[in-house]
């Protein structure tokens, strides 16, 4: 059976050593977030992740959920007890305001329970998970009122939440959504309409589900100016903030789905249910991104953590798995055959997907410091930065982490020979866990669109002229350091791989935007590798400094730190290159086929 352990040394490695939290203390909440407290914290919850949820993650998928005649839905066995014991750990309002009963920590600390759990049991994670993002949707955009009313219980997990935007006929195209809101003349509207993949749509862990839907208030504006978002209850509220009757939603149908079995995807039904508007008519899609822009990051975290279970399980097969001789000779010559784990081509696959999971926990921690700035410095240009680094890096968290997490999820079944195949050992259920990540949240050649279309250009380019200027300066400021020239020299090189490819785009895509759509997905993951490659010389320098100090038994790991930093640098990064040869190379002949040619 599949095995998880929480990469805690490794979490702590990177808070302590390579991004010194202890910098960010001016900021609330990190003050209380000292060394002794965050260790407490990772610890139990990697116990929690490794003792209650990821048993219940084969049995789940196993299992799935189940829509009863009356349209509830019942979860896995062991969910809901699981549920219980992660709200009332508080784990859902660990990074929430205390004002409405969260702790008031870290959002990053928030980030790193996600990849736990997700590794764990990535279908049980999404129910608190969507709870947090419509709780950050309600706490920047919601009333007073409507604060009061719904994120304390929301925070401590007697309510959850979700965002329902997709219906039958449109995806990503939100301006084509249909449900409608009809005024009922008390404040509240009557929402119709039908909206489908709704993750956790409903379900038998929590009380009531509070819903935030998208809808189209009558007369409004046709496409994404016309849209609304409204909060709506499963149950209706009585005054005493009782749970009471349905409040006509229901569950029409659970999603027959490839992967995520223990959540239940539902087609949900609104017929004259009693909502209220959330912010602003007709701003919708403003108030909604808040809740979107959380579940990308989140969603990255999912790629991260698939990745990293994955090759937990492919590594330890790896050590067990006895076939043929190492190339060098018999390395266990007392036993049949060797390890599998002695034979080249088995490391390189394993390295790969190592190096990417060291430095993706790294880019997600990197990003999750600058949210915590974002939301929480009193320095108006401090927080404008980081904004620029969020809205420049959540799609290509978003997309590569996702990408690769689904591509490594796949090496690690490889591992297994026929056995990866079969359903038993586990490791085949990491794939089709995967592989939705690369799906929701917005498909990720629509995150590569964004990047290049929006994101790349906005405000002048400041966002990755910030992000040319942090790398460059790191080069310069390390550049005599010759333990990291091993490293440096790579690094400049794909620096200027992704420098030359913004510039054909400046010079190349403004008088022909099919460049910019053909190049977009090669552009995202050069920027990707770009950081990742980054974040590999800052662990590097870690690393140098720890050892030189002492390393406080951790010799081993640093030592293992500085080789995985080498092998990135040899065998990933100089992708930079072909992904810089096919942005170059235009759009013409992907463009040339008439329709009819395909």
């Amino acid at each position: 059976m599949p095995v998880y352990k929480a990469p805690v040394d490794d979490t702590l490695f990177l808070l302590n050593d390579v991004f010194s939290i202890e910098r960010y203390n001016n900021l609330p909440g990190f003050a209380d977030a000292s060394a002794d407290v965050v260790e407490a914290v990772l610890g139990e919850g990697a116990k929690l992740c490794e003792e209650v949820l990821q048993p219940l993650n084969y049995s789940g998928d196993q299992e799935g959920c189940a829509r009863n005649a009356d349209g509830s839905v019942t979860t896995p066995k062991g969910f809901k007890e699981a549920y219980e014991a992660y709200a009332g750990g508080g784990w859902i309002g660990l990074a929430m305001d205390p004002e409405y009963g969260g702790q008031g920590l870290p959002y990053t600390l928030g980030a790193v329970m996600n990849e736990y759990a997700s590794s764990a049991n990535m279908a049980f994670a999404m129910y608190p998970g969507l709870t947090m993002g419509a709780i950050a949707a309600l706490y920047v955009h919601g009333s007073e009122e409507q604060k009061r009313a719904y994120l304390p219980k929301m925070i401590d997990g007697t309510w959850s939440g979700t965002m329902n935007l997709t219906e039958p006929h449109c995806g990503t195209d939100l301006g084509l959504l249909k449900t409608k809101a009809v005024p009922n003349g008390d404040g509240s509207y009557a929402i119709t309409g039908t909206k489908i993949f709704i993750s956790a749509g409903e379900q038998d862990i929590t009380e009531n589900i509070i819903h935030l839907v998208l809808a189209r208030i009558e007369g409004a504006p046709a496409g994404t100016k016309g849209i609304s978002l409204f909060v709506v209850p499963r149950n209706k509220i009585s005054e005493d903030g009782s749970v009471a009757e349905n409040n006509h939603v229901a569950c029409g149908s659970i999603e027959h789905k490839m992967g995520i079995h223990g959540n239940a995807t539902c087609v949900m039904n609104y017929d004259g249910a009693q909502g209220w508007l959330v912010g602003e008519e007709n701003r919708g899609l403003n108030a909604m991104f808040v809740m979107m822009n959380e579940a990308r990051l989140g969603v990255a975290i999912q790629g991260l953590a698939q990745s990293e279970v994955a090759y937990q399980n492919a590594v330890a097969y790896a050590k067990e798995r006895l076939q043929g001789r190492a190339l060098t000779g018999a390395k266990e010559p007392s036993r049949p055959a060797d390890p599998i784990i002695v034979h080249p081509d088995v490391r390189r696959t394993l390295m790969s997907i190592k190096a990417f999971n060291e430095a993706a926990r790294a880019f997600v921690l990197w990003n999750a410091l600058k949210s915590d700035v974002a939301h929480r410095s009193g320095d108006a240009a401090e927080r404008q930065a980081a904004d620029d680094q969020l809205g420049l890096m959540t799609p290509v968290l978003k997309g590569v982490l996702t990408d690769v997490g689904f591509d490594n999820a796949v090496k690690a079944q490889q591992m297994f020979g026929g056995h990866g195949y079969i359903a038993e050992t586990g490791v085949e259920q990491f794939v089709r866990d995967a592989r939705i990540a690369m799906i929701y949240e917005g498909a990720n050649g629509v995150q590569a669109m964004d990047l290049v279309g929006r994101k790349l250009g906005r405000d002048g380019g400041r966002g990755i002229m910030a992000f040319f200027n942090e790398v460059g300066g790191f080069l310069k400021e390390n550049a005599e350091d010759e333990a990291l020239k091993p490293l440096l020299g790579p690094l400049q090189l794909s620096l200027g791989h992704l420098q030359q490819a913004a510039m054909w785009f400046m010079n190349n895509a403004l008088a022909k935007p099919d460049n910019a759509g053909a190049g977009a997905t090669d552009f995202m993951h050069l920027l990707g590798l770009v950081s990742l490659g980054y974040m590999w010389a800052k662990m590097a320098r870690a690393a140098q400094e720890k050892l030189k100090a002492g390393a406080d038994g951790a010799t081993e790991r640093m030592n293992a730190k500085l080789v995985t930093a080498r092998f990135f640098m040899e065998r990933t990064l100089p992708e930079t290159a072909a992904h810089l040869a096919r942005i170059t190379a235009g759009a013409d002949t992907t463009m040339a086929l008439a329709a009819d040619q395909f």
